[in-house]
This record gives C-alpha cells, structure tokens and sequence, in this order.
C-alpha cells in the first residue's frame, strides 16, 4: 500500500492504492474509451478479408476453418505456420470460425473487442501504478484511437497484435500486484509472481516479439514502482528471461524454416543498420504525424548517408537527454527505452520479409512514446494551463478518431488496399506485387500482368515479381514469356525449386514430357520435400507409360502430403498397371476416405477389385460410380459385365 500511496504525490490526481475499487471518474472515462473504439473502428465490420496473409491464416487453412477441434489444437501447438510458433493466435482464429464460420465481421469484432479491452487496461493499469488518472486516460485514449492502430485491429491476421497486448498488460498488472505484496512481504507475493509469468508465457504463445519485456518490467522497477535493489531486480527477472531466449530460438528456427528470415547477402548488415537508425525516427514522425500510412513499406537497397546521419543523431540526441534527465524526469527514459527496446526484435537487424517497417510494429512500441508525451506536457506547459492542454487533447483525439475511420476503410477489400498504397508510395513493388495478385483473384489477369510488370521494373533483383508475373502470363495463356520470367528467377536464384516444377508443368502442358521430367527431376533435388513436384513427376512419367519409375515418385508424393486425395488416385492408377492390384485398392480407398463422391475413383477401385476377384466389392464400387453419375457408361458397362449370368 505505501508503494502506491507514494506514487501519487508527483502525479495530477491522487488514486489512492492500487487495489481500491474504479473511482466514479474512472469508470466514467472507462465508458468514453469504449464509446471512442466503436467510433474509431466500428466501420471495420463491413469490411472482407484481405489477400494480405488471411489465406494462410484463416480462409485457406484448413485447420482454421474446422473451427475449434482436438487435431486443430494438436496442429496449433506443433505447427510452425506462417513462420512463427503462435499456438494462442491460432485458436482464436479457430474460435472465430467455430462462432462465425467465414463471416469476416465476425472476426474482424473480435479483434475490436480485444483492442478495446486493450485501451482498458492501458488505462486503469497505469493509473494504479501512478496514480494519475488524467495523464493514464490520455495514453490511452490516444492509444486506442491512433491510425496506426488500423491495421493491428482491422486485419484480420493480425489478430496477434491484439491478443499479445492482452497477455502484456496482464502481466504488467500482476507484476505490480507481486511489487506491492513483496514490498509489504504479503503472502499473496508469490501467488502474484506466478500469475505474472504465467501471463507472459501465454503472451509469447500469441506473439514471440513479447521476448522483451523482462526489460520493460526492469524499466518499471525504476519508475514508477521505484524499486531500488538492482541484483534482486535481475535475478527475479530469470525465469522471465528464460521463457524469453526460449521463445527468440524457436522464432529465428520457425522463421528460417518458412523462408521469412532474409539472407544476409541479399541484404548486407550494413543496410539493416541504415534501415534501424532511419526506421526509428519514421515510427516517431508517424506517432506524431499519422499521414500516408501504407500496408507495406519497401525496404530499399540503401538510405542515403544524409538521411541516416541526422536519423541517428537525433535517436543519439534524445536517448542522451533521456538518460541525464533520469533522476528528475524518470518518465522520459523509461518511455524513451521502452519505445526503443519493444522495436528491437521487428526493426530488422534479423530482417523478417521485404518490408521497411510496418504500422502494426508500433502497437505496444508507441506506449513508451505516450506515456514521455503524458507526463512531459504538464512539465513543459505548467499546471495553470491544464486546461487549455485538456482541451487541445480532446480536440486531438476527435481528429484521430476521424483519421482512424478513414484509414479502416482502406481494409475494405484487397484492391482498395493496395491501390491505396500506391497513392501513398507510387513505386510501392510490394502494393503493386499484392494489387496484381487481387485482379488475377477476380480474373482480371490483363490489368495483373500491368501491375507485375510495373513490379518487375521497380526491384528487377527480386524474384518475387517475375513469380507473379510468371503465373498471370501463364494463365493468360503466354506460355513462352512465362517460361522467360521462371528463367530470369533461375538466374537470380539458382537454387529456387519451385521455378524448375513450374517450368516442367508448362512443358508437361505442352507435349514435352522428357524436358518437364528433366525440370522435375532438377526440382526435387534443390527440394526433396516438395510433395507437387513428385507428384508432378508422377504424372509426366505416367504419360510415358513408365509406371515403375511412377509409383516411386507418386509414392514419395503420398507421404509428404497423405491428405492428397489426387495424389492416392493416381498413386492407385501406377500400382493397378505394373500388377500390384492389393496396394492399388489401399489407394483407392484411401483416396476415397478423403474424398467419397469422387466417381472416377470408384470406377477405378471397381475396376481393381475385378481384378482381384472380389466381385461383390467391384458391383457395390461400380454402382456408387454410377450413383454420383448416372451417365457413367463405362461404370455401366463394367456392371453389366459382372451382373451377367455366369
């Protein structure tokens, strides 16, 4: 209790302890912050998915879709999809499903109720920790309806930002729970402690880049905990930092494993630093100027020397002040650092994908801001104008809100995003790259091959662009210019496995079934565990009537991906031709577990199971073809063939 009570007298509005209940104030300015979340972002619920990431993680995967089931939590706790070990976001995404199926609205509420709950919890845990009521409901408010929170709460796949906040602050509040009770030696201290872990654990489980905040909570003890004795501080502070290098390992190895972590000779380090000193000071101008906010940021080769010159000496300049005003203005290092530590995992010193920065990085990094902004402005402007910064501040926060709607609306539809992010950033190749994947979606594929085009121009040195532009030409039907632009990726990457098997599938379409194997073969030896290419190898060798050779590579297909129900029928087909009539039918069969109205599979089991002699099997197996197609005529000759009298 004297912790607390000792806290509110450098602070504008005495809160009492930390543990009485919401004050009539509180609970007032409680409801405003709602009624400013459904003001801000309501309009989100009319919005749809996005070709942004929500294919893999919520309309295209599988597991997600089923809703919440025992394999879909085994699956979310074993998986490393999308390049991350987030087993949390991943069942509230099949929580989504289970309560809303693909209704979009439904998740994009969720994430609506989370961020508010959010901005809640912002407010009343630093209003207990410091008791000042007023400055804890501006970084909130301003929190929760800033424009760079668009896109943590509008999108849907990045449902993690606001699920890790939750876990963040939870643990925050218990942390200062534990500070209280052990200062006093309160029995419940331990309780507290664990809670507190226990918040965090779950917190890297919806997002790993929680991985610093063992450092945060060290910045507390400063201020405004004051909490005093270093070695314990640390040595309390263990377990947390255990969860977290045990997070960080298994995120650098998910995340090299998906192909999202960047080589370093495609991007020097000496550019990564360039792009941290700059990045840093980009995030200051958009927290205190949220204009031009784009989904995707390119990363370019090199920032000029000007530019990250003066980038750094400003970071220089205000970490410096930050440091020597420690004793008398605690709050600016403590926000200063906090600001500049939660953006150390995502500031791409380990560059994550091709983008510069990202808004949705500034979710919890933005607090440190506020919070030096909260407690600056009464030093700088005097308690005597209070009320012309009140004012000033409401008057802030309607044209934020204002903002914030407008931003929402650009999360309408892919298109609209992307075509947003081109007014914003005309030589934008990753908006261009997303806008032309949205037209080929809707068939649009003249306008798509426009905008890969335009890509390709922008960063030739990508293979990205020539992917893209590859597939619009080839569904387009201009099979030698896209064989040119697999080629040109080739050149670029010698080692890119899928760029052989799309070739080999344009030869295979062609008639050149020797060239396509040649490909295939090259393909599954730059990437043995691509189950298309052996299974597209399995086809081209079918087609040469080389069934031996076949069921190797269809084989090989099946066991990399044994939910493949095309891959078993054709397995079946290559088995049933070289004599090999039992394991033809388990083929079958299994292809007909995994997909049961399939009338050519029937036929074809029908067909093996003659074979094998088991004729009332084969009857049972021709009438289901013809059940599912009545016109079936070689199913219907079969069956008359074994109905005959014998």
């Amino acid at each position: 209790m004297q912790l607390a009570a000792a806290q509110t007298r450098q602070t504008d509005d005495s809160a009492g302890s930390g543990f009485s209940r919401p004050s009539r104030k509180s609970a007032a300015l409680a409801l405003l912050l709602i009624v400013l979340v459904g003001w801000a972002f309501l309009p989100a619920l009319h919005n749809g998915f996005v070709n942004f990431d929500d294919e893999e993680y919520v309309v295209g995967n599988a597991h997600v879709k089923a809703g919440l089931t025992w394999d879909g939590v085994r699956w979310a706790f074993t998986s490393t999809a999308a390049g991350n070990w987030h087993p949390l976001t991943w069942l509230s995404h099949m929580l989504d499903c289970e309560l809303f199926g693909l209704n979009p609205w439904g998740h994009h509420l969720t994430s609506l109720m989370l961020h508010a709950a959010n901005a809640l919890l912002v407010f009343f845990v630093f209003s207990r920790m410091t008791g000042a009521i007023w400055r804890s409901f501006f970084v909130a408010a301003i929190f929760a309806v800033h424009p760079l929170r668009v896109e943590s709460v509008a999108w849907a796949s990045e449902r993690k930002d606001v699920l890790s906040l939750l876990f963040w602050m939870l643990t925050l509040w218990s942390y200062f729970r534990y500070a209280i009770e052990s200062k006093v030696q309160g029995p419940k201290s331990k309780l507290w402690y664990g809670l507190a872990l226990f918040c965090f654990a779950l917190g890297l489980m919806a997002k790993p880049s929680l991985v610093v905040l063992p450092l945060v909570l060290l910045l507390l003890d400063f201020w405004p905990l004051k909490r005093s004795s270093v070695s314990k501080l640390f040595l309390e502070k263990a377990p947390f930092f255990i969860l977290a290098a045990a997070s960080s390992l298994v995120t650098f190895f998910a995340q090299k494993r998906g192909g999202a972590v960047v080589a370093m000779d495609h991007l020097p380090l000496s550019a990564r630093l360039e792009n941290t000193v700059v990045s840093y000071v980009r995030y200051l101008g958009k927290i205190f100027w949220p204009a031009d906010l784009s989904v995707f940021y390119p990363l370019p080769a090199h920032w000029p020397i000007g530019t990250v010159v003066l980038c750094g000496m400003l970071l220089l300049g205000i970490s410096t002040g930050a440091v020597l005003l420690r004793g008398h203005r605690p709050f600016l290092a403590v926000g200063w650092f906090w600001f500049v530590g939660t953006l150390v995992p995502v500031i791409g010193l380990v560059q994550v994908g091709e983008q510069s920065m990202a808004d949705r990085y500034s979710y919890i990094s933005g607090l440190g801001v506020l919070l030096m902004i909260a407690w600056g402005i009464p030093e700088l402007t005097g308690y005597f104008r209070i009320g012309l910064v009140a004012s000033a501040t409401m008057a802030g926060i309607i044209a934020l809100c204002a903002a914030t709607r407008q931003q929402v609306g650009y999360w309408k539809d892919s298109e609209t995003l992307f075509r947003h992010a081109l007014a914003v950033s005309e030589d934008n190749y990753g908006a261009r790259v997303d806008l032309g994947n949205a037209l080929l979606s809707q068939g649009r594929t003249d306008e798509a091959i426009l905008q890969f085009r335009e890509a390709v121009r922008l960063r030739p040195e990508l293979p990205l662009p020539h992917d893209r532009l590859a597939t619009a030409l080839h569904a387009r039907g201009r099979l030698d210019e896209a064989i040119e632009q697999f080629e040109e990726i080739l050149k670029l990457k010698p080692s890119e496995a899928a760029a052989h098997n799309e070739i080999g599938a344009i030869l295979f379409g062609q008639g050149h079934l020797n060239e396509a194997i040649d490909h295939y073969r090259e393909a599954a030896r730059l990437n043995p565990n691509a189950a298309a290419t052996h299974y597209n190898w399995g086809i081209a060798l079918c087609y040469q009537g080389r069934y031996s050779e076949a069921v190797g590579q269809l084989g090989e297909a099946v066991v990399l991906e044994p939910d493949n129900a095309r891959a078993h029928y054709n397995l079946g087909i290559a088995l049933s031709r070289t004599g090999r009539v039992d394991e033809a039918i388990r083929e079958f069969g299994a292809a007909l577990v995994l997909e049961p109205k399939a009338p050519k599979t029937h036929y074809q089991l029908g067909l093996a199971l003659t074979q094998a002699g088991r004729r009332e099997e084969a009857i049972a197996q021709f009438r289901a073809a013809l059940t599912l197609q009545p016109g079936y005529a070689e199913a219907a000759k079969e069956l008359e063939k074994l109905a005959a009298p014998h």
